[in-house]
């Protein structure tokens, strides 16, 4: 089934979902941790290296903006080829390389040389983006469940069960952004996912229980962004929602007009998210009002995130462009046309900005003026999005390959 074909009928298949969930049962309580592996003492939370992309679009703000640099002219420096499609972007964290597959395991590699390190094998296929705090990566799956692995060795740390399956990739906000004293155990505060089971889920970091869950009435696709102690998502239900992450009570929902398959982008109080109906929308969080919309012409969905730089942002279109408006207007800076469509959404590194197309080839685009830079043609649809760290960047590919680029 197309991806048009699939979300047309997102509303259809979430009412019967809903009905069913009528006659289920809340799913047990998630796995304790394993006395095997027990998440390290301290009280503090770990920190991220300056230059690594440890989630999604690189930063609980979801914003894809990064102060790495690439080289101008990037080198294939390896690629480690996976059994199935790599939907989601890699994040990479400590020197290693996570990310999952269509083939339903989680890989982690040697950054320097894309060796294997360890596999992980869940019961579904892996679109969701991990995300990295210190030795504990979170990913989900279409198993319905959201684990909790060892960096290190991949082993499990606990399993959490939702009703649906998880495609997008797990946030983290520490206990003492939100005000609260930390706890012994690591990391010391809780991972934000959405899943079809039309629910958003705060989990306990180091315990896997659930703190609470927001139920929005339609599938969550996207990933959850994270702008103070509030998370911004939206969703099948045509909304975009507000939760405050201290009570997990809706702050606010905003009207879009149809359904949201990507990730929001928070910079300053306002979200930048696009729609099915080829509208890109920036909204202000406090005021849960609409800044100021932007429909594309070509009236192709927005299935990328866009990346959201100081005065611009960029965002993929399945209308084959990458589109650059001012952040705070919204007018049409420059679009770069591809030769296929683009759900990868892109990365800004600096002044260039990295972005995969349906087409085959990744592409390097001037931020300033959407000039065609370098491209490198792989020849395998490039759903991925990139994840970038200082001097080089890895994308994953519809046929199973991760690339990594960089000087040689």
């Amino acid at each position: 089934m197309g991806r048009a074909a699939k979300w047309f009928a997102c509303l259809a298949l979430a009412m019967c979902f809903v009905a069913l969930l009528g006659h289920r049962r809340r799913p047990p309580a998630p796995d304790k941790a394993d006395p095997a592996n027990p998440p390290p003492p301290g009280g503090a939370d770990p920190v991220a290296a300056p230059h690594d992309w440890p989630m999604f679009h690189g930063n609980p703000a979801l914003d894809g903006v990064t102060a790495a640099s690439v080289p101008d002219q990037p080198a294939l420096l390896w690629t480690f080829k996976a059994e199935g499609a790599i939907k989601g972007s890699a994040a990479i964290a400590g020197g290693r390389v996570f990310f999952g597959s269509q083939d339903s395991h989680v890989y982690a590699l040697n950054l320097k040389d894309g060796s294997k390190l360890w596999q992980f094998k869940t019961e579904s296929s892996v679109e969701s983006t991990p995300c990295v705090v210190g030795d504990v990566l979170f990913v989900g799956s279409g198993d319905q469940r959201l684990y909790a692995l060892d960096t290190q060795t991949g082993a499990v740390r606990w399993r959490y069960e939702t009703l649906g399956e998880i495609k997008a990739g797990p946030n983290y906000v520490s206990r003492a952004a939100l005000g609260q004293p930390p706890q012994d155990r690591q990391p010391s505060g809780y991972v934000i996912i959405g899943s079809y089971d039309n629910k958003l889920h705060c989990v306990d970091a180091a315990s896997g229980d659930a703190a609470w869950t927001v139920d929005t009435g339609n599938y969550v696709n996207g990933s959850a962004a994270i702008s103070g102690t509030r998370t911004v998502f939206g969703g099948c239900d045509a909304r975009l929602h507000i939760v405050d992450l201290k009570t997990g009570t809706q702050a606010a929902k905003v009207e879009t007009g149809a359904y949201i398959a990507a990730s929001a982008a928070v910079r300053d109080g306002v979200a930048y998210v696009g729609n099915y109906e080829h509208e890109l929308l920036a909204i202000d969080l406090q005021k849960a009002s609409i800044v100021w919309s932007f429909k594309s012409p070509y009236e192709f969905p927005f299935f990328s995130s866009p990346a959201v730089a100081a005065d611009r942002l960029v965002i993929g279109g399945d209308d084959k462009r990458v589109h650059c408006l001012d952040r705070a207007t919204g007018k049409v800076l420059w679009a770069f046309v591809a030769r296929g469509k683009i759900g990868s959404s892109p990365a800004i590194a600096r002044d260039k900005v990295l972005v995969g197309s349906d087409d085959g080839r990744v592409y390097m685009l001037a931020l300033q003026d959407g000039k065609e830079l370098w491209a490198y043609e792989i020849g395998a649809s490039v759903d991925g999005s990139p994840a970038v760290t200082d001097g080089l960047f890895v994308i994953g590919t519809g046929d199973g390959g991760l690339y990594a680029f960089g000087a040689k």
